[in-house]
């Protein structure tokens, strides 16, 4: 099962998301509270909503309701933010690959949250994305990685442990061979692809791939 994820952060338009608009009939849609109303923005109905519902008034959840939303509320006071509980509901409900709208802008605390939450073992099974205008996130864990693109895509490679091993990379200008990316130096952004297609390959820790369109 595919699903359009919709976070309630800022939501860019451009390159990327609209690729991914164009295919939205074979996704469901699922909303964390008020990425119902970037949903419905975009003349989709959501399938189901979920959070503690405090950035939609009753009128407005009623109204999703009426167009056949499921609403899973839950209380304020709670360990997870309204993403990481719609995350679960996904995984929960077979989900195979998401791509989430919605997840980056405004407040810089809640985007790093968002962007970390790739990494949770209990999601590894997932294809997630961030989409974002121009921008495609994803994470990549050991192993073999394939990047579908164009020539003159900018990719950046940001490790997400203290040492990310091994790596290997084919298709860009600057490339990797069996070497080791290390958290904090910023060696692995801003690469370019040399054709449509790119790989990544490396043994250990974490990397965060971000892919956009054209020249960053």
């Amino acid at each position: 099962m595919n699903v359009l994820l919709f976070a309630n952060g800022e939501l860019h338009r451009g390159l990327m998301l609209d690729r991914l608009l164009a295919s939205v009939d074979s996704h469901r849609v699922v909303c964390a509270d008020g990425g119902a109303l970037h949903a419905r923005a975009l003349g989709l109905s959501p399938h189901a909503i979920i959070g503690d519902l405090d950035s939609l008034n009753a009128e407005q959840v009623a109204a999703f309701e009426a167009t056949g939303a499921e609403i899973f509320r839950h209380p304020p006071e709670k360990d997870e933010t309204d993403l990481e509980l719609a995350l679960h509901y996904c995984r929960q409900t077979g989900a195979k690959s998401i791509q989430i709208l919605g997840a980056l802008g405004g407040r810089f605390d809640q985007t790093i949250a968002n962007i970390l939450l790739l990494t949770p073992p209990q999601f590894r099974h997932m294809r997630i994305e961030i989409i974002d205008g121009h921008q495609a996130i994803r994470l990549l864990r050991p192993g073999n990685h394939r990047i579908d693109g164009a020539r003159g895509d900018t990719i950046s490679l940001i490790p997400l442990a203290n040492e990310v091993d091994g790596i290997r990379t084919r298709g860009l200008q600057y490339p990797l061979a069996d070497e080791s990316l290390h958290l904090g130096p910023a060696r692995g952004i801003s690469n370019v692809m040399l054709s449509d297609e790119a790989t990544v390959k490396f043994a250990g820790g974490l990397l965060l791939l971000v892919h956009t369109s054209g020249r960053a």
